[in-house]
């Protein structure tokens, strides 16, 4: 059983590839928060995404497609966060920016190693399947090393259009 380097980004056809949208909009906001020798990552991680959601409107949501990506959103927030503890130094920052729609959530820590989209596992073991879960649910996702070293791990995806 071989595992592949993390796809570089899983794009919709004729965006770019490797690199995350970040489109030029007035409605841009960006939050952070430390999670450097923080008791609790995940779940202070998995809250921090919650409280922004809800600040940009996401939560509580309007109809059920919102519902459902901001249920997606938190669980892929969570897996980010996890796969940082499980196979880094553990995460240092988490960065959640919102371009109109478009959601980008980045998880920074301090290994130069990309993440690993590792082939699919027996059900009897467990775990394995985070980078599979944000596979399949981001629009697109991928690394960037950082230039003191590290890297970021992020993913995108798209808020659907209010219901009429």
């Amino acid at each position: 059983m071989t595992a592949r380097p993390a796809h570089p980004a899983h794009r919709p056809v004729g965006s770019s590839v490797g690199r995350p949208v970040r489109p030029r909009r007035p409605d841009t906001d960006r939050r952070d928060l430390s999670l450097t020798g923080a008791p609790g990552t995940v779940a202070r991680g998995r809250e921090f995404a919650r409280d922004a959601l809800r600040a940009w409107g996401w939560l509580p949501a309007p109809d059920a497609d919102t519902r459902a990506v901001a249920e997606d959103v938190l669980l892929m927030t969570s897996e980010l966060v996890t796969n940082a503890c499980q196979h880094a130094a553990g995460p240092y920052l988490l960065e959640l920016t919102r371009y109109g729609p478009l959601l980008r959530v980045a998880v920074r820590d301090a290994d130069d190693r990309p993440p690993v989209l590792r082939p699919p596992r027996s059900p009897a073991r467990p775990g394995g399947y985070g980078l599979r879960v944000v596979d399949r649910l981001a629009t697109a996702w991928g690394s960037e090393p950082l230039a003191g070293g590290g890297k970021t791990v992020w993913l995108e995806i798209v808020r659907p259009p209010a219901e009429p």
